[in-house]
This record gives C-alpha cells, sequence and structure tokens, in this order.
C-alpha cells in the first residue's frame, strides 16, 4: 500500500491549474506551425500567425491564453494500491484548483447553481471523473474548458440502423452547425456506445489522449482520419474565416453497448487544448 498526502495532491493541482492555462500542452505550437504551412486561405493563415504570436505573449508573460480560463475537468486514475491519507481526494483536488485559480489571476467562471448564478469565487468544484486502476500510482489529467467549446458539444441516441453512415453523418453536421463557435482549429472527441450517461464522457476522455494517437483498433483509427479529412472539406477555417484547416484532429473512445441502442457524443476542444498531468 502506498500512501499519498492530500496536501502533495493539493500542491500539484495548483501549479498545474496556473500552467496549463499560460502554457498550451506541450507539442500543440509545434503543429500549429506545420497547420500553418498546409493552409491555402490567406485569412486562414493571418489567423493561425496571430494564435502563434498570442501563444507566446502567454507563456513569455505568464497570463492566460484566452480570457475564458474555463472550468477545471479533472481525470482521476486512481491506483487501488493507493491510500489518499490527510483528506478526502475530492477535497484535495477542488483545494488544489481553488488555489491555483486565485493565485494565478485565473477567471472564476464557475457558478453554484444554474438559475441563481451565483459565482463560486475560486472556480470550484472541478468536475470529477475517478477511474480505479491496477498499481500505486495516482495520476490526475486536468482540462481547462471554456464555454465557447462546451456549449457547441452533442449528444445523439441513435438506432442500430443508422449504422457507421449515421454516427459520420452526426459528427459532421454537428461541426457544420457549432465548429465555427468553438473557435477553430479544433480538436474534436467522439464518443460511440455505452449508455446516455457514458458516451457524453468518452467524448470528452478523448480529449485527454496526445497529438495524433490513434486509436488502437485500426476501424477506429481509420474512422478517425476519415473524419479529420472530411472535416476540413467544409471550409470553416481557422476562427471560422474559411480554410482546409478546421481540425487538427479527431479522436474516438468507444464503449460495448445494448443491442437497441448507438449512442454518439461529439465534444470540441479549442485550439488552445490546455492539458496538464499529474503522476504522484
Amino acid at each position: 500500500m502506498r500512501i499519498i498526502n492530500v496536501k502533495d495532491i493539493e500542491e500539484a493541482v495548483s501549479k498545474v491549474c496556473m500552467e496549463i492555462n499560460y502554457n498550451l500542452r506541450e507539442g500543440m505550437e509545434k503543429i500549429i506551425e506545420e497547420v500553418l504551412q498546409k493552409e491555402e486561405s490567406e485569412s486562414g493563415k493571418e489567423v493561425l500567425r496571430q494564435i502563434l504570436e498570442n501563444i507566446a505573449i502567454a507563456r513569455d508573460e505568464k497570463i492566460p491564453a484566452c480570457q475564458d480560463t474555463g472550468v477545471c475537468i479533472a481525470y482521476v486514475e486512481l491506483g487501488q494500491d493507493v491510500r489518499i491519507e490527510g483528506g478526502f481526494l475530492y477535497d484535495a483536488i477542488n483545494k488544489g484548483v481553488a488555489n491555483g485559480y486565485v493565485k494565478g489571476y485565473l477567471r472564476k467562471s464557475v457558478v453554484r447553481d444554474p438559475f441563481n448564478r451565483i459565482n463560486t469565487k475560486d472556480n470550484t468544484p472541478a468536475m470529477i471523473h475517478v477511474e480505479l486502476i491496477p498499481g500505486d500510482k495516482l495520476r490526475i489529467k486536468l482540462m481547462a474548458k471554456g464555454a465557447g467549446s462546451e456549449n457547441m458539444c452533442k449528444l445523439a441516441m441513435l438506432t442500430p440502423a443508422d449504422g457507421l453512415e449515421g454516427v459520420k453523418r452526426f459528427v459532421i453536421d454537428t461541426v457544420k452547425e457549432g465548429g465555427i463557435n468553438a473557435c477553430p482549429p479544433l480538436i474534436i472527441g467522439v464518443g460511440i456506445g455505452g449508455t446516455f450517461d457514458m458516451v457524453g464522457w468518452l467524448a470528452k476522455k478523448a480529449l485527454f489522449r496526445g497529438m495524433n494517437v490513434r486509436n488502437k483498433d485500426e476501424f477506429y483509427a481509420k474512422l478517425e482520419l476519415e473524419l479529420i479529412k472530411e472535416i476540413n472539406d467544409l471550409g470553416i477555417g481557422p476562427m471560422g474565416f474559411g480554410g482546409r484547416v478546421t481540425a487538427l484532429d479527431v479522436r474516438i473512445e468507444v464503449a460495448p453497448c445494448h443491442i437497441a441502442s448507438l449512442p454518439v457524443a461529439v465534444n470540441f476542444e479549442c485550439h488552445a487544448h490546455r492539458v496538464g498531468e499529474i503522476i504522484l
């Protein structure tokens, strides 16, 4: 049994909350530089150049890359041989988020109730998902998820008769309808299967995957590449100004489902893609 103190979790979460808002995920800047060379639209090229300039300013001056510093999504992989000491895991994560957002002068965007709209003033609570895994490690993946991309997400309960073409049509139509408002170029998570509650999480979980890391199943890896091409053929382009670069990546996560169901969900992520990881 390995013991991890809540103080270590709090400190690590606080630090990462600030870092992911100031610095894009490793490799993202290089990817945007690469797609700049592929973009055919002059407007699209100019947008990508401005995105690169914004990335540099945020990194050098330690200020948020986007004014919407998001709600914090925490994906926790908890080893079954780990014991959390000194407090409750959820409280430790939330305290770390609160400290990071207050100390880092990050915008606090979480309200206590959907209708009274009273701001919690420290960006808590985080949206926490815990998965129990073998071993004695604690891995926490954090994402600062802005509302511009989150508000464009969609879920559909298709029927098995809709099949692969029905899933592809739903994904493409969702990008057509909302992609322009999600701050492209986009990273798009697609969940397929499971149940109503699970499929949305599958789509968001896909966003934590590394850039251009394909699904391990050859069928879904091929589908990811097909969707990238079809989405980029839409011509939405960077920030919706037209062009060839609408999607930087498409990632699919799947789960078993009922014989009468075919759930599908699309979760947008903007080009900032603020994600970090803690391993304790």
